[in-house]
């Protein structure tokens, strides 16, 4: 038996098995271990994870802008409670070191809630006048339900900046995280309930891209999607989007940075700054930093003798 058993989907503020009746396991790329079996959500499973968002997110609308607050705040507490714990399931499944996990992942994930609890009393519209006898006012209104899709090297850090800026306005999220990473989001949502946060506005729905992902990107109770992955895929949720209810995108997708290194470099300084740019979390990074490098040609030979040694 896999360490953390069968994982299910969470709607509605409870784990649910999935009703697509299909599974993936996902696995240790450390050593290899299987970590958990978990649920795959299929048309019907993303069908009641919208009913249950649009439920959810009228009674989160409806709340004060200081209530929402406080109930993000408290899931603040709670993440940074739970760092470590968090940290090193977040560990085991991406195949980071610990060091990283718990220095960085849920610590500026909680960073980015913190900022936009305290943020929800600032979102007001403006009135402007026309004439003596007129004006014009504008309204800040939630979108309603949207939908977060997330990559696989920073799961619980990316499920929390996209969903810290839409439960802060009031909207509800359902949130797909990649397919190899599924733990730590699985865990924020079990966190926003123990929080406060009403039943139905913070979903999660693993699955594979190719099927749940489109499923949510298709939807037509869904207002908003955010991505991050790479550019193929996010050319894919731009047209399912587009051509579904022309919904709300928006994308981080990969790219190739290069490091360009001139003649009064310090070479020590660069050598470090390229390693750390490609070893960085164990391996590549979403956007697989400065896999180019263009140091003058003078400078080519002690470069790569650096690199070598480092």
């Amino acid at each position: 038996m896999s360490r953390f058993g069968e994982q299910q989907l969470y709607i509605n503020g409870n784990y649910v098995a999935a009703r697509s009746g299909k599974t993936f396991e996902t696995i240790n790329p450390a050593n290899g271990e299987v970590l958990a079996t978990v649920h795959a959500a299929g048309r019907e499973d993303v069908d009641r994870a919208v009913d249950a968002a649009k439920k959810g997110q009228k009674e989160w609308a409806a709340k004060t802008p200081v209530e929402r607050s406080r109930i993000l705040r408290r899931a603040v507490d709670i993440l940074r409670e739970r760092n470590d714990e968090l940290a090193e399931l977040e560990t085991l499944d991406t195949g980071k070191a610990f060091s990283e996990t718990s220095s960085v992942d849920i610590v500026t994930g909680a960073d980015v809630l913190e900022y936009y609890a305290g943020l929800t009393t600032t979102l007001e519209g403006q009135q402007i006048p026309l004439r003596d006898s007129s004006f014009v006012y504008t309204r800040r209104e939630p979108l309603g339900v949207v939908a977060g899709i997330g990559a696989w090297n920073y799961p619980i850090q990316i499920a929390l900046w996209k969903s810290a800026p839409a439960l802060a306005a009031g909207n509800a999220m359902i949130f797909k995280p990649s397919e190899v990473t599924p733990l730590t989001a699985l865990k924020l949502a079990e966190i926003y309930t123990e929080a406060g946060l009403p039943d139905g506005v913070f979903n999660v729905l693993p699955g594979i891209g190719a099927e749940t992902g489109q499923l949510l990107t298709e939807h037509s109770g869904i207002a908003k999607i955010s991505f991050t992955g790479g550019v193929a895929s996010g050319k894919k949720v731009m047209a399912n989007a587009a051509g579904s209810t022309l919904k709300q995108v928006t994308m981080e997708l990969g790219g190739k940075s290069p490091l360009v290194i001139f003649d009064d470099a310090d070479l020590n300084l660069a050598a470090d700054i390229a390693m750390m740019a490609n070893f960085y979390s164990s391996g590549p990074g979403l956007h697989q930093r400065n896999t180019r490098i263009y140091p003058p040609l003078r400078l080519r030979q002690s470069l790569s003798k650096k690199l070598l040694n480092a």
